[in-house]
């Protein structure tokens, strides 16, 4: 579904990524990994068009990502942001009926908020909380709110960036289980950026290991602990020493 070859992004002096090459079959959840810093963020932002790359090529689908009808192309995703990104101004079923309220996904006000309440229901969410507001939810509410919003549009591929940063344990596992199931009901492509490899086991199919721009190892997630890749295993065990260089 995503293919990814060669790319290269520099910020001036600043190579990051350094010719990254990434497959992610139809229907598979894709976990990358990788320190801070390392381009996990901006690879994702150059798949989506918010970031054109210097050099490479990116298919979608077997399409360039950079030709075509822009609106079309980013209909076809759904995005969990790290923060949440909930607009604050906004009741929660707007927030998740967003895309459905404007555009070429627009519906009937009405529909749109019947939608939103069967999401939010999909994730855990009493029909009530629909006409609050996120500064009235906890910090996993607000999770799934964005989880609700991300699947609205019945996406074909779905993004999750950090999706657990800031949660406790036990609603990390509950939102991990959340993507996991949906993803799979869905026959979404995903595609998860995480520190967290509790995450990592419970959403991925496969795993790549992103590092000074380059995949340095790339499989099943039932094959990460016994890699032989020394990048992949000194940062899924937390070693400070190996060949990623711990800042100091």
């Amino acid at each position: 579904m995503i293919r990814m070859e060669q790319v290269r992004k520099a910020f001036g002096d600043n190579e990051v990524l350094r010719g990254m090459d990434l497959d992610i079959p139809k229907g598979t959840s894709m976990v990358i990994i990788g320190g801070s810093g390392t381009g996990k963020s901006v690879a994702l932002k150059c798949i989506l068009g918010l970031i054109q790359p210097d050099s490479g090529k990116i298919l979608v689908d077997g399409q360039d990502a950079a030709s075509g009808d822009r609106d079309a192309f980013l209909a076809r995703f759904g995005m969990l942001f790290q923060g949440g990104a909930l607009f604050d101004s906004l009741p929660v079923w707007q927030n998740v009926a967003f895309r459905l309220l404007r555009g070429s996904l627009k519906r009937p006000q009405a529909e749109a908020r019947e939608i939103a309440i069967d999401k939010l229901r999909r994730v855990g969410l009493k029909s009530k909380v629909a006409d609050l507001f996120p500064a009235e939810l906890s910090g996993g509410m607000q999770k799934r709110v964005g989880l609700a919003r991300a699947i609205a549009a019945e996406p074909e591929i779905i993004f999750f960036d950090e999706p657990t940063t800031g949660l406790d344990p036990i609603m990390s596992g509950v939102i991990n289980d959340l993507i996991r199931e949906i993803v799979v009901e869905m026959g979404a492509t995903a595609m998860t950026i995480t520190h967290d490899m509790t995450s990592v086991r419970a959403i991925a199919d496969n795993v790549a290991m992103l590092h000074d721009g380059v995949i340095k190892w790339t499989g099943p997630v039932a094959q990460m602990d016994n890699s032989g890749d020394p990048y992949l295993d000194q940062f899924i065990h937390g070693r400070a020493e190996g060949p990623i260089e711990a800042v100091r």
